[in-house]
C-alpha cells in the first residue's frame, strides 16, 4: 500500500454529494467498493488511489497525522484538528462549496456587549461579584483558545459542546457560544447575536496535502495527474473565452486590453478570423467595454471546460512543501 494514494473523501450529507461533483467536474468518477455502505473506493480511470469515506472531522485529523495523503474537509476543521501538529496540512485550494463562518456569539439581550473587549468586561465582573469565570461552549476548543487569547481575555471556561451548541445559552449551560454559521438563522433563532470583531475564521472546503504521509515516487506521480486535471477544471471555472473580430485591430492592441484585464496571451484562429482571448470571469465585462471602444459590435463568450498550462501549479506547490 506505499505505493497507493489515499483520499479522504466526506462519507455522508451535502458536503460529500458537493464533493462527488467537484471530482466529476474533473472527469474523475468515484465509485464506493460494492456498495454505498462500504467505507473505500477508488477513482475511475486513475489507477493508484484509494478512496477512504470519512467524517470531514477524521479527515482533517487524517491529514495532521499522516495517515492519508489528501482530503476534502473544512479549513475550520484543519485549523481545529491540527493547530499544534507538527507538519501542518498544506490547503491546496478552495473548492467553493461549504462556506461557513466561526464566530463568536452572546445573547442579543446583552445590549453593551458589542465587541470581545465588552465581553472581557463582562468575564471580569463575574468574576469578581459571582466567583465563577464566564461559560463559552462550543466544538472548537483550540481555535476558541487562540482566539481569546489574542483579544486578551482570559476568564473564561470552555464547555464542550456535544450537541446544538446554539441551545447552550438558553438551556443554562453556558452564557457565550463559540459556533459555525452559514446564514446566520439558527443564531436569530436561539436570539443570539454575533459580536462584531467576533468573526474567527471564514471556512469553505478546502483540497488538502497532507506532508506528515508517506510520499513514495510514485504516490507523488499519481498526485501529479491528480492535481493537474483538477489545475485544469478550476482554471476553466474561473475562466470565459472571449472571441471577437470583423474589425481592424492591432496585436498591440489586444495584447493591451489583456494586459488590463489580466487575460492569456491572444491569438487568431486560423480558420475563423476571430481573436481568442481568455480572460478571468470578474473582469469580462471591462474586456467587453474595451472592446466595443475599439469599435467591436459582436463579441462571442463561452465558459471552458479545462484550462491545461505547461506548469502543474497545484503539483509543484505540493511538492516545493514535501521538499
Amino acid at each position: 500500500m506505499s505505493d497507493v494514494l489515499t483520499i479522504g473523501i466526506p462519507s455522508k450529507g451535502r458536503l460529500m454529494d458537493a464533493t462527488y461533483s467537484f471530482f466529476s467536474e474533473a472527469g474523475l468518477q468515484i465509485s464506493r467498493h460494492n456498495n454505498n455502505r462500504n467505507y473505500t473506493g477508488s477513482v475511475k480511470g486513475l489507477g493508484g488511489v484509494e478512496v477512504q469515506f470519512l467524517s470531514a472531522s477524521e479527515i482533517a485529523v487524517g491529514l495532521g497525522d499522516g495517515s492519508i495523503h489528501m482530503g476534502i474537509t473544512g479549513k475550520d476543521l484543519i485549523q481545529e484538528k491540527t493547530l499544534t501538529t507538527t507538519a501542518k496540512p498544506e490547503l491546496l485550494c478552495s473548492l467553493g462549496f461549504g462556506r461557513a463562518d466561526v464566530v463568536v456569539a452572546v445573547p442579543k439581550s446583552w445590549l453593551d456587549v458589542d465587541v470581545m473587549a465588552d465581553l472581557n468586561d463582562v468575564a471580569t465582573i463575574m468574576r469578581t461579584k459571582q466567583h465563577k469565570p464566564i461559560r463559552v461552549a462550543t466544538k472548537y476548543l483550540e481555535i476558541t483558545r487562540q482566539f481569546f487569547a489574542d483579544h486578551g481575555v482570559v476568564d473564561y471556561r470552555i464547555v464542550e459542546s456535544l450537541g446544538a451548541t446554539e441551545g447552550a445559552p438558553a438551556a443554562g449551560s453556558a452564557e457565550v457560544i463559540v459556533d459555525i454559521t452559514s446564514s446566520g438563522a439558527t443564531l436569530e433563532a436561539n436570539q443570539l447575536k454575533v459580536l462584531q470583531d467576533g468573526l474567527i475564521l471564514e471556512s469553505q472546503a478546502y483540497l488538502v496535502a497532507a506532508p506528515a504521509a508517506k510520499w513514495s515516487k510514485t504516490v507523488r506521480e499519481i498526485a501529479r495527474v491528480l492535481l493537474d486535471r483538477i489545475g485544469a477544471r478550476e482554471r476553466a471555472r474561473a475562466t470565459l473565452e472571449v472571441r471577437f473580430g470583423g474589425i481592424k485591430i492591432s496585436t498591440k492592441d489586444v495584447d493591451e486590453i489583456a494586459k488590463q484585464t489580466g487575460g492569456s496571451v491572444p491569438y487568431k484562429s486560423g480558420e475563423t478570423g476571430e481573436w481568442i482571448l481568455h480572460v478571468p470571469q470578474e473582469n469580462l465585462y471591462t474586456s467587453v467595454e474595451l472592446l466595443r471602444v475599439k469599435g467591436c459590435e459582436t463579441i462571442n463568450v463561452r465558459q471552458l471546460e479545462y484550462v491545461f498550462e505547461r506548469e502543474n501549479k497545484l503539483f509543484n506547490l505540493l511538492n516545493l512543501r514535501l521538499n
